[in-house]
């Protein structure tokens, strides 16, 4: 669990989850931030989701390599 990949992969989750609230809350309120930057939000989610994804599989892999 000392991992420094395993704490970057719980960065990446918390700052996808983080992006997705301000996004969903965006488009809840409605206004301008949302006109502005809905999409734009929704976009770096994605973004986020996807380096979440990658790290996580990186720790998985580099955690089983060690174990063989």
């Amino acid at each position: 669990m000392g991992d420094p990949l395993y704490f970057l992969a719980i960065a990446a989750i918390a700052a996808t989850v983080i992006v997705l609230v301000i996004g969903i809350g965006s488009f809840g309120a409605g206004g301008a931030f949302s006109a502005k930057y809905a999409n734009k939000m929704m976009r770096l989610r994605i973004l986020f989701q996807f380096l979440a994804v990658v790290l996580i599989l990186g720790y998985v892999y580099l955690r089983n390599q060690g174990g063989q």
